[in-house]
């Protein structure tokens, strides 16, 4: 199986298949020529056979001709001797014997007897004769001269026959002589080339030949026969034998007797015919051979001269590819040799580009300082098992965007480049590189975290001294965050952490800050409850929750709203404070808000079913405003609420697209949906978005309620507030109302709905049932 794999692993080399493809090529003209060859031999060989068949079957007719005169003038002779009539008229045996044999002794013959007229035989051997007398005597009637091939004993004979008149015919002379294999050889002397003659006779029991052949080759020749008889073809035709092919041709005889057929084969085996050109043939297979080997040889030096240079190119371009020297040397000025200078020209260039790109991968191409991968690979180098005395600082240009507005773009990045090279010469065995447009880092060693920070410390004072940017002073203010190089972290999760460090300092408004990682949190476990999300809604964690409304001016319960509650199975009750801004931070939200659509109109129809009919609110996130798709939802799913349906959006989320947000409110509207302006007086509130929300109700925040009743100020803002909004005929529900004094209060500012713990917590369906029963005790309690 090795020596099958190494044999079939060498046609993957180029002069290997150089070498087969030349010789494949000489091979098939070697056998195209050949094939032609054998082909015109062949058909000469053949067509001088049919001729010498033709010629010799002449010779045949002219020798049948001659024996068959010379056996007609002795009989003719014998029959018209005087004594010899006498001798038959009397039957005088004795006498026509002795004469009879004398005469055959003489002509060389093989019989001769007299039949007579009643069929009597007269010869030296009469017993074999007397059983055809009477097909002989039939066949001397027959014919004036009867001629032709008569069998006996199963041996074919040339018969001739001449009257005995005495003076009426009393019999007849015959003479024959036997067509055994001695006369056929006596025949094929006389031919010019060694063919095979025999005579096949047909007689009521079948053929029969005059040669000894198998009983397959003797059908065959009786078929070859009645062919050519019946189609009279005079010409040598192809013959199958068990031996092989032959060239033969049919020479019909006559016969004596009736319904018997007799016929010369002349015959000549086809490989016989090749005798004389199998010197020939021998030498031109030898020689084709010898050019093969030679071709295979040539082939073979050939293409191992042509692939050397090419084994070299394909040698020298895996070292480029494993980033080693790649010159390859150039031994020729043909093509080859220019491929290989060439190469070497590419593999510098190469070389060249690599050293730039490597440059350009570790280091920051605005300011030359390196980059954040050459901190890593470099925190990668420097760290080892067990040090804890490494520490990663993020330092941050403080107001760099005003700086930069200030100076431009180009002086900007001087700035950065100029305290970079200044970090670096402050602390030479230190990594510094730049991580943003605005940040830098620092890897540097000290043995403890209040050892670190008071270094960056001392750096910070010579750091923030004014640079000299052209000409121009320019002072500088860096906050740094920090954090230790831990073992078992990757070098960017460190920087990751000096970042958030950092980030923490800003927030903080200090100089200086480690990383906290409680106060960062668990990001990946946010995530982790965010990608869960989606299995609580479908598993029933996620709950909806109602809070009624309590319209002061009805004193009933005639609205309630939807809050999203989710129960986790490990964590407990969540905040949706928690999960709802990473709802849409992440996309979620959609799926979200359309499971709240949805269980919100399902729960205000179990509530009509309870003879409450009441206004269902949903809280809309901003990021929905500007999605059309909702829209078309909210188009489908608005007509199926059994009562009104309510959005409660906030005016900010108009903010960041209002003409998409305004449009989609409009279609909300345009489906039967109220919209509430939700959490006024919190944020950026903006008079002109609220006169351009064309809203029904708007509810102010619980910021503004919890103090109403203390604060002579918040009090005037509500009054003012409740005051502009009906002024803009829009209804006004107070959130968070807690205290009863505060709900003195709201109702006698003309407060229309209050909403609150006062009122009722959120609860969820199935007791918020139980509380719309009570709604009798409310309006005492309330009236």
């Amino acid at each position: 199986m090795e020596f099958v794999l190494r044999r079939l692993a060498m046609f993957k080399f180029l002069r290997t298949k150089l070498t087969l493809l030349y010789a494949a090529l000489f091979g098939v003209t070697l056998i195209l020529i050949s094939v032609a060859v054998f082909s015109a031999i062949s058909s000469a060989a053949q067509r001088q056979v049919r001729g010498e068949l033709t010629a010799s079957g002449t010779v045949f007719d002219r020798v049948w001709s001659l024996r068959s005169e010379q056996l007609r003038q002795g009989a003719a002779l014998l029959s018209r001797d005087f004594g010899f009539r006498e001798a038959v008229a009397t039957r005088d045996q004795a006498t026509i014997v002795s004469a009879m044999e004398n005469l055959r002794a003489r002509l060389r013959i093989d019989l001769a007897f007299i039949v007579g007229v009643d069929g009597q035989v007269t010869a030296a051997d009469s017993s074999r004769l007397t059983l055809r007398a009477d097909d002989l005597v039939a066949a001397m009637y027959e014919s004036e001269a009867p001629s032709g091939i008569f069998v006996l004993d199963g041996m074919p004979y040339q018969m001739i026959a001449a009257p005995v008149m005495s003076p009426d015919l009393i019999g007849w002379v015959v003479f024959a002589a036997r067509l055994d294999q001695t006369e056929m050889s006596a025949l094929e002397r006389l031919a010019a080339i060694p063919l095979d003659a025999s005579v096949a006779h047909r007689t009521k029991d079948g053929w029969v030949s005059s040669e000894t052949i198998s009983q397959a080759d003797m059908a065959s020749l009786a078929a070859f026969i009645e062919k050519a008889v019946a189609a009279r073809i005079t010409a040598p035709r192809t013959l199958n034998t068990s031996a092989g092919k032959a060239i033969a041709l049919v020479k019909p005889l006559p016969v004596l007797t009736a319904g018997e057929t007799a016929d010369l084969v002349l015959s000549y085996p086809v490989s016989r015919a090749f005798g004389p050109y199998r010197p020939l043939l021998a030498i031109i297979a030898g020689s084709g051979l010898l050019g093969l080997l030679l071709v295979i040889y040539g082939s073979w030096t050939l293409a191992k001269s042509v692939t050397r240079p090419i084994s070299a190119l394909d040698e020298g371009a895996r070292r480029l590819q494993r980033g080693e020297d790649a010159h390859v040397p150039v031994e020729s000025q043909d093509e080859i040799g220019r491929l290989a200078e060439s190469f070497n020209i590419m593999a510098t260039e190469i070389r060249e580009r690599e050293r730039r790109i490597t440059h350009l991968a570790h280091h920051d191409p605005e300011t030359g300082l390196p980059n954040r991968l050459a901190l890593e690979k470099g925190l990668d180098i420097l760290r080892a098992p067990g040090d804890e005395g490494l520490f990663v600082a993020v330092l941050g240009v403080d107001r760099f965007a005003h700086v930069r507005g200030a100076i431009g773009y180009a002086p900007a990045a001087q700035v950065i480049r100029e305290v970079g090279e200044r970090l670096a010469g402050l602390q030479p065995r230190g990594l510094v590189a730049r991580l943003s447009t605005d940040v830098l880092a620092l890897a540097f060693e000290a043995g403890s975290e209040a050892a670190a920070e008071a270094l960056m410390l001392h750096l910070l004072g010579d750091l923030e001294q004014p640079l000299h940017i052209g000409g121009d002073a320019i002072d500088v203010a860096l906050t740094v965050g920090l954090a230790p190089v831990l073992a078992t972290d990757a070098p960017g999760a460190t920087i990751e952490r000096a970042n958030i460090g950092f980030d923490q300092a800003r927030a903080a408004r200090c100089k200086i800050a480690f990383f906290d990682a409680e106060a960062y949190g668990d990001p990946s476990s946010n995530l982790a409850l965010m990608s869960g999300m989606l299995w609580a809604i479908r598993s029933g964690h996620i709950e909806l929750f109602h809070q009624p409304k309590f319209d002061l001016r009805a004193r009933t319960v005639n609205a309630v709203e939807g809050l999203v509650r989710w129960r986790h199975p490990t964590r407990g009750l969540l905040r949706p404070d928690l999960f709802i801004p990473m709802a849409e931070e992440t996309g979620h939200i959609r799926t979200l808000t359309d499971w709240v659509l949805r269980q919100a109109i399902e729960d205000q129809a179990k509530l009509a079913q309870h003879g409450h009919v009441v206004e269902m609110s949903v809280n809309i996130s901003g990021r929905l405003l500007g999605d059309l798709d909702f829209a078309d939802l909210v188009d489908r799913m608005a007509p199926q609420a059994v009562g009104k349906l309510c959005f409660e959006i906030t005016e900010t989320a108009v903010i960041e697209n209002p003409e998409v947000a305004l449009q989609v409110l409009d279609r909300f509207r345009a489906a039967g949906v109220l919209i509430s302006i939700d959490d006024f007086g919190t944020g950026l509130s903006s008079l002109a978005y609220l006169k351009q929300i064309r809203g029904h109700e708007l509810k102010i925040d619980r910021s503004l309620i919890m103090d109403v009743t203390e604060s002579q100020r918040d009090a005037l803002i509500v009054r003012s507030t409740i005051d502009l909004a009906h002024s803009l005929g829009l209804k006004v529900t107070a959130e968070g109302v807690e205290k009863p004094d505060a709900f003195q209060m709201l109702a006698a500012m003309g407060c229309d709905a209050i909403q609150g713990y006062l009122i009722a917590k959120p609860q969820p369906l199935h007791e918020l049932l139980v509380f719309m029963r009570d709604d009798e005790e409310r309006k005492r309690r309330f009236g």
